[in-house]
């Protein structure tokens, strides 16, 4: 009886592999993906210019792509939670590569540099 309420128990929780309901609102890949490399550019731009709103240019990006803050967020934590994120994250390395091409030597030079960069940033 032991074994049959063992295997019973095992059965359920194999096949619980939804952790998190899908956004009603949920944003495609892609469009996460352009959206994550605006944020980017808007990260660097506060970086660079000290005096500037990170969460104003946040909020613009997101008014740009005409997107609500609370549908990026659940739609970011979705792809987090079902291991996407790091495909949208090159995805979007990707998108900004070819609206900078001189970035792509920077980076290639940098790799070159230090060797020991993660994945995401190759």
């Amino acid at each position: 009886m032991k074994k049959i309420v063992c295997l019973f128990v095992l059965v359920c929780l194999l096949s619980c592999n939804n952790y998190i309901d899908k956004p009603k609102n949920l944003l495609s890949e892609d469009k996460m993906a352009e959206i994550l490399a605006d944020l980017a550019v808007n990260d660097q731009a506060t970086f660079m210019y000290q005096n500037t709103n990170l969460e104003a240019g946040t909020r613009y990006v997101l008014q740009a792509h005409q997107v609500k803050p609370d549908d990026f967020v659940e739609s970011f934590r979705y792809y987090t939670v079902k291991q996407k994120i790091n495909g949208i994250a090159e995805d979007a390395q990707k998108i900004l590569l070819e609206k900078d091409p001189g970035a792509d030597k920077y980076v290639k030079d940098k790799l070159k540099q230090n060797g020991n960069v993660p994945a995401f940033a190759r």
